[in-house]
C-alpha cells in the first residue's frame, strides 16, 4: 500500500522500459515491509540535471543509473565512492543527509556472484576478454579485492593506447598488477590461460547477431579455469556450453545483475535484499 510516507527509488535510463530493476526492488520492498516504491524514469543527458535535482526535491532514497547517464551524472553529485572514482562511472546514487553519493555496484555485484560460486578472488589471476564499461568495473573491483594479477585482452584499434593508459592508472592506484594485451595474440592468450583462475567474457560475442560466436577457442580452456560470461540472455551462451564441456565451472551474467541490485538495495535501506525471492523471478524472465 502506498501511504503519505512512501519513499521513492527508481532508475534513470533511456531506454528504460525493458529494465528488470522495478520487479526486483518492488518485490524486495514488499518482502521487507519497507514503505517504498521503485519506478522507471526515461532520463537521458537532456534532462539528467533536473532528474538528479529531483532526488533531493522529492526526498528519494536514491536511484540506479544506466545508459547513457553513468558518466554524465558525475558533475551533479556531492561525493563518489572509491570504486566509482576509479571506474569513472556511477550506477547507483544514495541520498543521505541531503547529499548525493555516487557508487558503482556493477563490479561489486559481479564479485559477489563469484564468491557465491565458491571462488575467492584474493591472490588469484583474472583474465578479462574485452575492455568496455562493465569490464572496467569488474577489473577495478577485482583489483580492490586483491586479485594477484589481471590481464585484459582488447582489440588493437584506435582506442587501445588510451585504454591501456587508463588501466595503468588503475594499477598504480590499487597496487594490482594489471596488463592489457592484443586480442589477436593467441599465443600469448594461450600462455595466460595456463595459470588463469577466472576467465570473464566481457564482449558481446554470444548474444544477438553474434549468438553463435565464441570470444576465444574453447580448446584453450582447462578444468581449473572458472568461466563467467556477462551475458544473461541467452542464459547459456555457446561459449559457456563449450567451457562446460571442457570441465570448467561456468556462470552467466544473471548473478551480476542480481547482486548489483542487491547492493544498491542495501545502500538505500540498510537491509539485505531477499535473494531467495528475487532469483526465481529473474530466472523466469528470458
Amino acid at each position: 500500500m502506498i501511504s503519505g510516507k512512501t519513499r521513492i527509488a527508481g532508475i534513470f535510463a533511456s531506454p528504460v522500459s525493458h529494465s528488470l530493476s522495478p520487479l526486483m526492488h518492488n518485490t524486495a520492498f514488499q518482502a521487507r515491509s519497507i514503505d517504498a516504491i521503485y519506478l522507471a524514469f526515461t532520463v537521458d543527458q537532456t534532462n539528467l540535471k533536473q532528474a538528479v535535482e529531483s532526488i533531493r526535491t522529492f526526498n528519494m532514497l536514491g536511484v540506479n543509473l544506466s545508459m547513457p547517464n553513468k558518466i554524465a551524472v558525475i558533475p551533479y553529485l556531492d561525493e563518489l565512492s572509491q570504486e566509482a572514482q576509479l571506474i569513472g562511472a556511477v550506477n547507483t546514487i544514495v541520498h543521505r543527509d541531503n547529499r548525493l553519493i555516487g557508487y558503482n555496484t556493477d563490479g561489486m555485484g559481479f564479485m559477489r556472484s563469484v564468491n557465491e560460486a565458491g571462488i575467492a578472488i584474493k591472490d588469484k589471476k583474472v583474465t578479462m576478454l574485452g575492455a568496455g564499461g562493465a569490464a572496467k568495473a569488474i577489473v577495478v573491483q577485482a583489483a580492490l579485492d586483491q586479485a594477484k594479477e589481471i590481464v585484459i585482452y582488447k582489440r588493437k584499434n584506435a582506442t587501445f593506447e588510451n585504454v591501456a593508459s587508463t588501466f595503468q592508472k588503475i594499477a598504480e592506484q590499487t597496487g594490482c598488477h594489471i596488463t592489457i594485451k592484443d586480442y589477436a595474440d593467441t599465443e600469448q592468450l594461450k600462455k595466460d590461460l595456463e595459470d588463469t583462475d577466472l576467465l570473464i567474457n566481457g564482449t558481446d560475442m554470444g548474444m544477438g547477431e553474434k549468438k553463435e560466436m565464441v570470444p576465444i577457442d574453447p580448446q584453450l580452456l582447462h578444468p581449473k579455469i572458472a568461466v563467467f560470461d556477462l551475458i544473461y540472455s541467452p542464459r547459456e551462451t555457446r561459449f559457456l556450453k563449450e567451457a562446460k564441456a571442457q570441465g570448467c565451472l561456468t556462470r552467466n551474467g544473471l548473478g551480476m545483475l542480481l547482486y548489483q541490485g542487491a547492493i544498491a538495495f542495501e545502500l538505500w535501506t540498510g537491509q539485505t535484499m531477499p535473494i531467495e525471492k528475487i532469483q526465481p523471478l529473474l530466472d523466469s524472465k528470458e
